[in-house]
Formats: structure tokens, C-alpha cells, sequence
């Protein structure tokens, strides 16, 4: 069963499917850095830096002929998404969404998932919401959306993402539509229990070497094939910045310090560590005010691409800001290998 992906950054979406049993034979993204990462995670090097505008129909078509596309999955950027009313297509603003709605039409894939931020939703009063489902069912498809958050699929994190799971009527029927029910949940993973086998980086600058045995399923999870820690490279902070986040408590912030420290970075989430018995917040793209429970730095890249269910056997290419942003951009692995296996579940059904 191969997939297509969009915009598919370092390929965090793609290797849950990968996981699942889907094949990649197309991967698309405009940022160099992502897609060296994402070759270098795979036996063939599929992904292309291409501007989506300039892959043709024809190209499309030869790739429908010479594989089997089950699925497209991807994020298309929020300022891609179209102005509903006009239905301008050639507005600059919503030709990215588009290219995502002209790949679904040419290749005709029995499903696709359109990831994105949750705020979609409710962006120009729904309208973008009504454009995805309405787009899409002119192309044949049952759409169906939910909004999940990470943590309750085996993620050791509290993100929230919206999925739209298109599913093709000619393969599954004209009323069937997917059903997030069926994305398996699983129990909750704290920061602690996924990242406290790594090394700690006190007074080391790096380690490529694990500092004990796995002590929980996760862990093992994240070490299997791996023999070193790769990314694993911490951040030098100033002596003050140390000393301030050396008073904040597990799973504190700034209103756990004096306030004559709040004129340094006087907003709410300043200053934060991480709890260690719970999820960790969402990973953003630096994570320069969310800090380790125990050590006074921010996570490693290692770090927070465990706290985003990546094994320990991917790693990042490119300077350490660009490995962050590529973390801090993805979809995360478990989660996008839960949506995966309930939708290969739906389709062996349909097959039988």
C-alpha cells in the first residue's frame, strides 16, 4: 500500500504510516533541511525539495501508473488554505491547499489525512473547515475531522492536531465515513519515563553513549536497532539564566520565582520546566523557555524528538536551530501510526 506525502517536513507523518505498513514512494517539501533528514531515515531517497507548483498532472499520472497509491497524508500551511466565496484558485494565498486538493483529484487515492492546528476550525467562522469538506465530497470523498491530542496515543506529549480523513466512496462505499473511534488509545507517557534513560548533560556538552538500561516499554520502544544517541547535544545557557531556572521546581514556572525576576521574561509560560509525571507541553520549533525537570537547560533535540515518539535510530541533519525546527514541525510519529493502523484496518475490510 503506498502513500503520497505533502509537505511532509522531516517525515515524522510518513514513518507512522511507514510503521503501519504503508510504502513511500513520494515525499514533497520546499525546505532542504527536512527533506536531507528525511532521505537520510530511509533505505530510498524519495523525497524531493520540487516546488509542488511545477509537479504536472503528468508527472502524477506516471506515479499512479508505476505504483499503488492507497493514501495521500500531509499538513498544508495554514496561509494556504482558500478564500471560500471567491474560489479563486489562483490566488496566491490558497495555492498550496490547492496543489493538495490537485494531487487528490489526479490520483484518486482510496484515503486521504489532511493534518493541521486545531485553530482551522473556527479560522473565518469555519469557513476553511466547510472548504476541506466541501472540496473534497465534489472529488468523491467522505470526509470526517476530530481534533486529538497526542498524549492519549502513546506520545509523551500534549499537543493537538486536527485530522480530515477523506475516505473515496468507490472503494468504501458511498456511506461510509472513517471513524476516530477506532484510532486506538493508549495509556499516558510522562517526560520522565521517556527520556529519563538518557544520558544527563550537567557538565558534558554531548553524549552518544546510554546512560542505563531501558526502564520502561517506551523506552525500549524509542532504543530498538539503536546503538548511540545521536542529537544529543546540549544547549549552553548564561550563568544567569542557569541560576534562574535552578529555582523553578518540577513542572514550575515563572510564579514559583521572586517577582523581582519576572521583568526578565514577564509572560506567563517563562521559565517553565517540564513535570515529569505528566505529558510534556507541545514541542515547539526552539523550546527556549520550556526547560528540563531536572537539569537547567532546554531539551536536547534527542530529547524533544523522543517527547515526539521518534525512535533514537532518526536523526536529524542540518545546524542544531534547523533539527529543532524540524522536531517542532512534525507530526508525531505514534500518532500518525495510530490514524495509519485504523485506516489500513478499514481498508483490509473493504478488500476481503
Amino acid at each position: 500500500m503506498d502513500i503520497i506525502d505533502l509537505f511532509c517536513g522531516a517525515g515524522g507523518m510518513s514513518l507512522g504510516f511507514e510503521k503501519a505498513g504503508f510504502h513511500s514512494v513520494l515525499a514533497i517539501d520546499k525546505w532542504n533541511d527536512a527533506i536531507v533528514t528525511y532521505n537520510a531515515n530511509r533505505k530510498k531517497a524519495i523525497g524531493t525539495t520540487v516546488d509542488i507548483h511545477d509537479f504536472s498532472n503528468e508527472q502524477l499520472e506516471i506515479i499512479k501508473k508505476e505504483n499503488d497509491v492507497h493514501g495521500i497524508i500531509g499538513g498544508p500551511p495554514c496561509q494556504g488554505f482558500s478564500l471560500v466565496g471567491t474560489r479563486l484558485t489562483n490566488d496566491p494565498r490558497n495555492s498550496l491547499y490547492m496543489e493538495y486538493v490537485r494531487f487528490v483529484s489526479v490520483i484518486k487515492p482510496d484515503f486521504f489525512v489532511l493534518e493541521n492546528v486545531p485553530g482551522l476550525l473556527s479560522m473565518e467562522k469555519g469557513q476553511y473547515k466547510r472548504d476541506i469538506i466541501d472540496r473534497f465530497s465534489e472529488l468523491g470523498y467522505n470526509v470526517n475531522f476530530d481534533t486529538l491530542r497526542a498524549s492519549d496515543y502513546g506520545v509523551p506529549q500534549s499537543r493537538k492536531r486536527v485530522f480530515f480523513v477523506g475516505l473515496n466512496k468507490l472503494v468504501f462505499g458511498s456511506n461510509h465515513f472513517f471513524d476516530f473511534d477506532t484510532v486506538k488509545k493508549q495509556k499516558e507517557i510522562s517526560t520522565s519515563m521517556a527520556i529519563g534513560d538518557l544520558p544527563p548533560l550537567r557538565d558534558e556538552v554531548k553524549s552518544d553513549e546510554y546512560a542505563k538500561a531501558p526502564q520502561n516499554a517506551y523506552q525500549e520502544l524509542m532504543r530498538e536497532n539503536s546503538e548511540k544517541i545521536m542529537n544529543h547535544e546540549a544547549t549552553q545557557h548564561t550563568e544567569q539564566t542557569k541560576k534562574i531556572i535552578a529555582m523553578v521546581p518540577d513542572g514550575g514556572g515563572i510564579r514559583d520565582l521572586p517577582e523581582e525576576y519576572y521583568k526578565v521574561r514577564n509572560y506567563n509560560n517563562a521559565f517553565k520546566r517540564m513535570n515529569s509525571n505528566l505529558p510534556s507541553s507541545t514541542i515547539d520549533c526552539g523550546h527556549r523557555n520550556y526547560f528540563h525537570y531536572k537539569e537547567n537547560r532546554v531539551p536536547t533535540v534527542r530529547e524533544s524528538a523522543r517527547i515526539q515518539s521518534f525512535p533514537d535510530v532518526y536523526e536529524f541533519k542540518g545546524s542544531r536551530t534547523s533539527q529543532y525546527t524540524q522536531v517542532g514541525n512534525a507530526v508525531p510519529p505514534l500518532l500518525a501510526y495510530s490514524i495509519a493502523k485504523a485506516i489500513k484496518d478499514d481498508l483490509t475490510k473493504v478488500e476481503k
